[in-house]
Order: C-alpha cells, then structure tokens, then sequence
C-alpha cells in the first residue's frame, strides 16, 4: 500500500512542479515516446530474463504493492511452534516428530498455527530441515551447514528478480535517449513545417525525460523495496535455520527458540518472559 502511496507522491510532485512553473502536463505524453520506452524496457526484459525470473519478479512486484512480509505475529507463531516440536522430540525421541513433517496439514501442532501453514514453501523448509533430525542421516554438527547452503541457494535464486530491476533501472534513462534521438531524426526529416518543429522537439526531450523519470523514480526505488521484503522473508527461514541447528547441537528447546527470538529487529522482538508465556500457552493447549 505505501508503495502505490510512493509512486503517487513521485507523480504529483514532478508534475505538480512542472505545471507549477508554468509547464503544460499535456506536453509530457507522447504515445510514440512512451511506446518506444515501455517497449524497449520490455523486451530488454524477455530477452536478459528466464521465465522463472519474470514469474518471481511479478510475485515480488505483488509483495511490494501488498505490503512487508514481516509480521509479529507470524514470527511468534513458528517459534512457538518450533518449541513445541522440540519439547515433543525432548519428550519422546526424535522418531516422535515423523508424523508431523510427513505431513503437516494434518499436524496437531501445525494446524495451531494457520499463519504459518499458509506459508507452503517455509513449512517445507522447516520439514526438511527437521527430517536429517528425525532420520538420523547426519551428525548434529552437520545440520546447520547443510541448512545454510541450502539458504545460500534459495537466497541467490531469489536475488535474481532484484538484480532485473536494477538492470531495466540502469537501461532506461538510455532507452529514453534513443526515444530523444529517434524523435530528433523524425523532426529533421520534416523540416518543410516549421510549425511542428518546437513540437516535435519537444516530444523527443520527453522521452529523455520519461527513461530518466522511470529509471528513478520507479525502477530503483521498486528494486530497493523488493530486496528489502526479501531480506525479511528470509529472516524466517534463517530462524528456522538458527533454531534447528542450535536444537540439534543440545540445547534445550527453550534456548534453541531464543537463539531466533534474538535473531528478529527490534521493533517486533518479543521479550523473552512474552516468549516463554507464549510457550508455555502453546504447549498446555497440545
């Protein structure tokens, strides 16, 4: 939401600015300027990015318009619900946890928490990631290394959308160059009407305008933004990451949460003692 509250305050504040200082908004649109740029930029697009890029990109782009993917209540949710898994393991064994990763939509513990099941590809990670626990297939030690690669991947993969609008960013203000000079040959070809010169003129330097006013005034701001929810996005599965290993190296399940708890800003930390109560409510409600 801020992010279309953002692009109208860019819009308003340039036009404004130019109607202000006795401009004519009419002026700036130019349908063969803006279908050269928004053209180019396009196609530049198709042709630099696979189609899972551009699938990831529209997602991202979806994320940025809904808002941050951060939310409190979300990150209180899985570590709670981690606690509980560990205290299940402490309780039981590790052999304990099976019928819950096999299959969590069924899970009497996931099901306590609908935040987090919604979220398909973290549920998935955190089965995982329990899994070698469960199976005994590698030494304790051995699972925070496998996690963190594996996140370093995800990570990569997911830096791609990113790295395409911050290359369309750098390759618009000289689509709109090309616009300019395209503009330009079309009125020195057509000089026998003077008339239509200034207007003409004009048409080209806005297309100038449009590549540098996209580049900058949309395109690095929306690749800022995106990385930044990617950043938070990830945050989960680096707790879920932090938790697991700190579980599987001996902790208790109430220090392997806290290992997470501390992992969050500020702004949305709980406390330790909202923590602790939340595990306790958590666990006498299994």
């Amino acid at each position: 939401m801020l992010l279309a509250v953002g692009i109208v305050i860019v819009f308003v504040s340039c036009i404004g600015g130019f109607a202000v200082a006795g401009g004519n908004p009419v002026t700036l649109i130019h349908a063969g300027e803006i279908m050269i740029i928004c053209g180019i930029g396009l196609g530049i697009l198709v042709v630099s990015s696979p189609k899972s890029v551009l699938l990831n990109l529209k997602e991202d782009i979806i994320k940025a318009f809904k808002g941050g993917v951060a939310n409190e209540g979300k990150f209180v949710d899985l570590l709670v619900l981690m606690y509980e898994l560990f205290m299940l393991a402490r309780r039981k064994g590790t052999p304990a946890l099976d019928e819950h990763v096999s299959d969590p939509q069924n899970s009497s513990i996931f099901t306590k928490y609908p935040s987090f099941l919604n979220d398909q590809g973290l549920v998935e990670f955190l089965c995982n990631s329990l899994r070698p626990i469960v199976d005994g297939r590698c030494k304790p030690g051995d699972i925070g290394g496998i996690l963190n690669s594996e996140l370093q991947s995800r990570e990569a993969e997911s830096s791609r959308s990113i790295k395409a609008v911050e290359m369309i960013s750098d390759a618009l203000p000289g689509v709109g160059i090309v616009a300019a000079v395209l503009g330009i040959i079309n009125t020195m070809s057509n000089l026998e009407d003077p008339e239509s010169v200034g207007y003409k003129v004009a048409a080209a330097l806005s297309g100038t305008f449009l590549g540098i006013f996209l580049a900058y005034g949309l395109g690095v701001p929306l690749g800022r933004l995106i990385s930044l929810n990617q950043t938070q996005e990830f945050l989960y599965y680096r707790i879920v990451e932090r938790c697991v290993s700190g579980f599987a190296t001996g902790l208790s399940p109430i220090m392997a949460v806290e290992i997470g708890r501390r992992s969050l800003d500020r702004q949305i930390q709980p406390s330790a003692d909202e923590l602790e109560e939340k595990c306790k409510q958590g666990s006498t409600q299994g």
